[in-house]
């Protein structure tokens, strides 16, 4: 494989063993005898290490050479995948997740430094474009194949996960730049009051919205009784439709600003991600949760674009928001499961009535329009 190639193969890797679990979550259950409220836990146990860990790991990783901590990384989540297959009891298969996790955060990072590297200025935001859309393959197609995998044996998909990570280990990749001094970037240079701000509503946003898919997920299972594959299915049309809209609200951000985008995105996802626990009707959640995909791109675009045009910092900056929006996708389980076994409407009703109250903070707080330059 070449080794350009292998960067955004490995850029997929991530996002796919996030969210391989979630449309597994009955088959996970029953295997360990555990309820698939806790088994959505799993999600968590992938996410907190990686979202932590990713704080100081590119910094890590530039000290160590960039080349080699992805190597070893790949190696690291492809042995921490096999131990998640193989894993007896339940609290070991956490244990596996969260080395998954902890791993994730040392390829994530340094593949956009890698991919960065060895790029032309006038070609930087095509091959980022690039590596984005990976990662959008890889979180749409993640519940699919997890779902198919759980209609025969769960096992499959984390053995599949070992033999890419194996092989993305042993493929070259480009070679750091020789002679090249490196001085990383210090966290304190990214903690712009505008990377806290977005921070903050990337974390509430995220959390009620793009981690939901375990929720969603066990509302099919129980209102539509739904297969692991069926399931997968549906989850996989966030995505799809995030894909899709992406460049719509590229051009969105550049026509209305940064804030007005940010605010419709909130006020629609709210509108959605409400109505999966109270319709009845199949196809309608269907088609909301796919629309929740687009309402999750007009937030992103509209945050990175706003941290990109005026935080210092660069990069650094983006990899602390990027922290904060998965750490808010690892309190979802946690913050929701319950209250949706209680009643199905609150369990998604409370998701959208945060991201409505996170509204008036962006219209106050959020910068003007109009760029630095």
């Amino acid at each position: 494989m070449n080794g350009r190639i292998a960067l955004y193969v490995g850029g997929l890797l991530g996002p796919f063993g996030g969210g391989v679990v979630a449309a597994m979550l009955p088959e996970l259950g029953g295997t360990y005898g555990i309820s698939p409220g806790l088994a959505a836990s799993s999600m968590t146990a992938y996410l907190l290490p990686f979202a932590a860990i990713m704080l100081v790991s590119g910094n890590l990783g530039e000290r160590w050479g960039t080349g080699r901590t992805i190597r070893w990384a790949y190696l690291a989540y492809g042995v921490a995948a096999l131990l998640g297959a193989i894993a007896p009891s339940f609290w070991l298969f956490q244990g596996a997740r969260a080395l998954q996790g902890a791993a994730n955060a040392f390829t994530t990072p340094l593949l956009l430094a890698k991919v960065a590297e060895g790029t032309p200025k006038h070609r930087l935001g095509r091959a980022l474009g690039t590596m984005g859309s990976m990662q959008a393959i890889g979180q749409t197609s993640a519940p699919l194949v997890g779902g198919l995998a759980a209609e025969s044996a769960w096992q499959l998909a984390f053995v599949g996960l070992a033999v890419v990570s194996a092989g993305l280990a042993l493929n070259p990749l480009p070679p750091d730049p020789a002679g090249t001094a490196r001085s990383p970037s210090t966290l304190r240079d990214a903690w712009h009051p505008v990377v806290v701000l977005a921070g903050a509503v990337c974390a509430v946003a995220w959390m009620c919205s793009a981690g939901l898919p375990f929720l969603v997920s066990l509302r099919l299972d129980d209102a539509f009784a739904l297969s692991s594959g069926a399931r997968g299915l549906v989850l996989t049309g966030y995505g799809i439709a995030g894909v899709l809209a992406a460049r719509l609200t590229g051009g969105a951000v550049d026509r209305f600003g940064e804030r007005a985008v940010v605010i419709t995105g909130l006020l629609m996802a709210a509108l959605v991600v409400g109505s999966v626990g109270v319709l009845t009707y199949l196809p309608l959640v269907v088609a909301v949760w796919a629309l929740a995909g687009a309402c999750g791109q007009l937030i992103l675009v509209g945050i990175n674009s706003t941290v990109l045009g005026r935080a210092r910092g660069g990069g650094g900056a983006i990899s602390v928001v990027t922290a904060w929006r998965f750490l808010g996708m690892a309190a979802a389980p946690a913050a929701f499961t319950a209250l949706y076994r209680y009643d199905a409407a609150l369990g998604f009703g409370l998701p959208a009535l945060l991201m409505v109250l996170t509204i008036p903070v962006v219209a106050v707080f959020w910068p003007a329009a109009k760029r630095e330059r």
